[in-house]
């Protein structure tokens, strides 16, 4: 009865969200597919205990409640795990429901796992990628889906939860951004921080309730001159202040290296106008000259997205201006459609479709970049996916054709990669590029403003260094294609090649060339035919080979791929100088052949996870700088670990601590501090200093991660010194 009552509470809150959206015909078609899903998972509970379909319910409320979505993805929604958990088919749903719903379903519906992929996470990530093209609500109730999942993460065991944080930090949180949804994208960072580094979360959480008050009292006092000024401008709009996100904040103590108490613009003021579209622009340049009438402006930290919205449609003018008490506060103006864009992304694009604006085909490009990057794909899907996550800019630059065609590029694009916007052939001939008419190299990093002439010569052909520094998908996938259609040909010369001496002993090519490849250290034909057809093998070897019955003896030769045995390296070689013992998905490590992972350097006591690479398995740290990779597109192979007895186990660990150069006393007082205050070991110690500051890199020998936290607090309380972190 409980369980009863709570999923139909949870159903009103759906149908009081969507009802003004809704005609009778959506009503029912509602109502059938909650009652279908509702009898689907009826025997199953989530890990928190709950009914299943409370889930989907709550799927459903995001989209129609956050993003504003209409009855169909609503629909989809409730319906969104029923093929992957039940028995419930496709064919079903589309005979109840219609095409539209069932293509919708089959695209959040998971691939069957798949034993020889090197990452179903990224197959799958592929899989709805594809569908995005046919229905982009696909990937809206797909985020949404993450949200709730990251919103009710607490019943997980913790190495699942680092697993799904790393997923949605790697993937959602930048598609988020890319469909413009940042209340979702705002929320996605502070919950992945609040799963990796729960301390860092709570005390940034406390100060900002313990401001709250004064924050609120010093906004007030800010918008007070403001808002009396734009009301004699007959001006409809509202003024709202929000403080930054959690994760925003610890981003910025991080990238600055300053404290909480630092941060000066803690909070924005957003000021948001009703005005028609054809007015919007003219009004929010006059809300700017108002406000700069009160506060001086910060001229180099204005940004103008109304003139140039980003590539997902975002509009607003960004300015910081100097307030009361010279605290520096972020003002946002913008109309109440360029808000809507702005919260609730794509979903309030296609609200505003028939409005004319500066941005009516952003997302129809944006999905154009997509569908060429999809179609032109016939690599792995982890090349797939770091290709399209190329896609998901956190920033674009501005350049233009010498016609002066506009053309929108992430930040650190180079030369080459406009040269592949324009096409496909114009990237893989360019010849010579000049920017603002000067010649400049390939990689060329290009800046908002450029403008950009490419010369092409059809005798010019791609090489492999062009991928060190491309950064757009196009190009990057254009290239591949053109340097294996290179390969290629270059492998048919060298067949011919082989063939040809081949014929002159009278053995077969296809019976031969798979132990002949593996006799000069080939992994497979196609290296071992470009090998030769590059000069790299000489064929001359062939004649001392025995040959009975038509094919080459070489059963006493050394099959070069069998001779080379790679030996496990012992755990001390990284990092630890001792029997520390780990276990593994509950299993002694004793087990297993593992190490402790160079990158980051775990200590006993770090939150760690063991990764099977094609060199052993590692231990990682979970805030290892390549754990958000692996542990998101490489899960099959991430297992749980944990430290298990220790007993004379010593580690290696680096700290990076940076202060004032006062000159003299810095290196006494940290030898001082660690070797004779602590009792540690310094394992190397290196300190540089310039323009009056310094940055020390030390290597510690300590026994766990409190002895390292008791070390690091020690080293801050030192006169001088400003920072100290663990690096990696």
């Amino acid at each position: 009865m409980e369980d009863e009552q709570l999923i139909q509470e949870a159903y009103a809150k759906l149908i009081v969200a969507i009802r003004p959206k809704m005609d009778n015909k959506d009503r029912f078609n509602i109502q059938s597919a909650f009652e279908l899903a509702k009898e689907a998972h009826k025997f199953q509970r989530r890990k928190s205990g709950e009914p299943y379909i409370t889930h989907p319910i709550a799927v459903a409320l995001i989209c129609a409640k956050e993003i504003e979505l209409g009855p169909t993805a609503i629909i989809a929604a409730l319906l969104h795990d029923v093929v992957e958990d039940t028995p419930v088919t496709l064919e079903d749903l589309r005979e109840k429901f219609g095409n539209k719903i069932a293509t919708i379903v089959d695209g959040l519906t998971k691939l069957d796992a798949d034993k020889n992929s090197e990452s179903p996470q990224a197959e799958n990530f592929r899989k709805v990628l594809r569908t995005l093209l046919v229905d982009v609500r696909v990937v809206l109730i797909k985020i949404a889906d993450r949200l709730h999942n990251m919103r009710t993460l607490g019943a997980m065991p913790p190495h699942k939860q680092q697993k799904i944080a790393a997923e949605t930090k790697f993937v959602y949180i930048p598609l988020a951004h890319r469909l413009g949804i940042y209340n979702i994208k705002s929320e996605l960072e502070d919950l992945f921080l609040k799963i990796t580094d729960r301390e860092a979360y709570n005390e940034i959480s406390r100060k900002l309730n313990e401001t709250k008050k004064d924050r609120e009292s010093y906004i007030k006092h800010f918008i007070q001159p403001i808002d009396q000024a734009v009301k004699e401008l007959g001006i409809p709009y509202e003024i709202k202040g929000r403080p930054k996100s959690i994760f925003s904040i610890h981003n910025k103590m991080l990238g600055k290296e300053v404290t909480f108490e630092e941060i000066f613009d803690l909070f924005a003021i957003r000021i948001i106008i009703d005005v028609p579209v054809e007015i919007e622009k003219i009004k929010c340049w006059r809300i700017y000259s108002t406000v700069t009438d009160f506060y001086s402006p910060i001229t180099e930290r204005l940004r103008d997205w109304i003139t140039n919205p980003k590539a997902n449609g975002y509009e607003s003018l960004h300015t910081t201006v100097i307030g009361p008490n010279g605290r520096y506060v972020e003002v946002q103006i913008r109309s109440k459609r360029m808000n809507d864009i702005a919260e609730k992304g794509f979903a309030a694009h296609w609200k505003y479709k028939g409005v004319k604006a500066n941005h009516d085909n952003v997302y129809e490009r944006w999905l154009e970049t997509v569908r060429e990057t999809i179609e032109s794909s016939d690599h792995s899907a982890l090349e797939f996916l770091s290709d399209f996550k190329s896609n998901l800019y956190s920033e674009e630059i501005h350049v233009f054709t010498p016609t002066g065609d506009l053309k929108i590029l992430p930040l650190g694009a180079t030369a080459l990669d406009f040269a592949f916007s324009i096409h496909s052939e114009i990237g893989i001939t360019c010849a010579t590029i000049k920017v603002n008419n000067r010649l400049v190299p390939f990689s060329y990093l290009l800046n908002s403003g450029d403008r950009v002439t490419v010369t092409t010569s059809k005798h010019r052909k791609p090489n492999k260094d062009w991928l060190s520094f491309v950064v757009t998908s196009k190009a990057k996938t254009r290239i591949r294609a053109a340097l294996r259609e290179s390969k290629s040909q270059q492998a048919d010369f060298g067949k011919e090649a082989l063939l040809r001496k081949l014929s002159n002993f009278k053995v077969d090519l296809e019976s031969n060339v798979d132990q002949l490849a593996r006799h000069f250290g080939f992994d497979n034909r196609m290296e071992f035919y470009v090998a030769i057809a590059e000069n790299k093998i000489d064929l001359s070897e062939l004649k001392d080979l025995p040959i009975i019955d038509r094919k080459f003896d070489l059963k006493k030769k050394t099959d070069k791929s069998e001779a080379v045995k790679v030996s496990p390296k012992s755990k001390q070689d990284f990092g630890s100088l001792g029997n520390s013992q780990i276990i593994i998905d509950g299993q002694s490590g004793d087990k297993f052949a593992y190490s402790l992972a160079p990158c980051c350097n775990p200590v006993l006591g770090d939150e760690i996870f063991a990764y099977v690479s094609p060199g052993g398995m590692k231990i990682h740290r979970t805030h290892c700088p390549n754990a958000e990779n692996l542990q998101a597109s490489l899960a099959n192979n991430i297992h749980k670990a944990e430290w298990g007895r220790s007993s004379t186990s010593l580690y290696y660990t680096d700290l990076v601590i940076t202060g004032v150069d006062k000159g003299v006393g810095v290196i006494e007082a940290i030898s001082s501090t660690i070797s004779s205050s602590l009792g540690l070991n310094i394992r190397s110690f290196s300190i540089d200093g310039h323009d009056g500051f310094f940055e020390g890199k030390l290597r510690l020998i300590v026994n766990n991660n409190n002895q390292l936290a008791k070390a690091i607090l020690a080293l801050k309380k030192i006169d001088g010194i400003k920072n100290v972190i663990r690096e990696s």
